[in-house]
């Protein structure tokens, strides 16, 4: 090789090398939403990725003693926006939720929007999820909406979520929250717990399904009450910036509502 033609080749290998080390040659995360299901995974977002996650629709019945209340949910959405390789930056909303309940009185229609949420998730190991990922992920709710569908007062609370790779097709995630909750009459706060366990399977390389487990304590000044609820969800990434989900669960006590289920998807920028 000539001088001139070496200089050229070792000008290009150190153009080369230069733009690896930026972000542009940089290996991309997979695609992580929190969507669908109960646990929250560990992962965090890339710094400067925005992740858009929105359920189309999410209808919960609960019934009581000669009563029966159904609550439907549009276009809930959580924005998550990395800030750093480790933290993310998350605001929550729903628009407009419609809540009907019906007893020996009559019924109660109700249209409302939703509160506003605002958190924050940092990892504090793996933030790609992989191996075993750990994060906090504290939050405040804002009382923009209004009851049934709002909360009428600010709430709080915190959540350490994990997630354990057992194999390349199956992982194990684990959120234990607790809550400053909302009295249900709207005034005040109190505490709330919470833990939820689930395995998630990749049944191919784009379908996943996750089936998981959540018991609830509630110290509501009104009544104290224990929850707790199984769930089944089904994810397919359709492209690897594209999720859509479909999710169902079943209350397991008394006090846990009897039915939910959504669909929904999710979008990475």
């Amino acid at each position: 090789m000539n001088a001139p033609a070496g200089r050229l080749a070792a000008g290009v290998l150190a153009t080369l090398l230069l733009a690896c080390s930026s972000q542009v040659c940089a290996q991309e995360r997979d695609y992580c939403p929190e969507r669908p299901g109960i646990d929250t995974p560990a992962c965090t977002m890339e710094k400067g990725r925005v992740s858009v996650e929105t359920a189309l629709a999410d209808w919960t019945r609960d019934d009581g003693a000669g009563s029966r209340e159904d609550n439907v949910l549009i276009a809930d959405t959580l924005v998550r926006v990395g800030v750093s390789d480790t933290v993310e930056a998350r605001v929550g909303w729903t628009p407009f939720g419609h809540d009907r309940t019906r007893d020996e009185t009559g019924i109660d229609v109700a249209d409302r929007i939703g509160d506003l949420s605002l958190s924050m998730k940092a990892s504090l190991s793996h933030p790609d999820g992989k191996g075993l990922s750990i994060a906090v992920l504290p939050f405040v709710t804002l009382p923009v909406g209004r009851s049934p569908v709002g909360d009428g007062d600010w709430g709080s609370g915190l959540l350490l979520p994990v997630t354990f790779e057992m194999s390349d097709t199956v992982s194990l995630d684990l959120t234990p929250e607790v809550d400053a909750a909302v009295d249900d009459d709207g005034h005040g706060r109190h505490l709330a717990y919470s833990s939820a366990v689930g395995l998630a399977f990749t049944l191919d390389k784009a379908v996943t399904l996750n089936a998981e487990l959540q018991a609830l304590r509630d110290d509501d000044p009104s009544g104290r009450s224990t929850q707790a609820l199984a769930a089944l969800s089904l994810a397919w990434m359709a492209r690897d910036d594209l999720q859509f989900d479909i999710f169902g669960a079943a209350g397991l006590t008394h006090d846990t509502p009897d039915a939910r289920l959504y669909a929904g998807v999710a979008r990475r920028f």
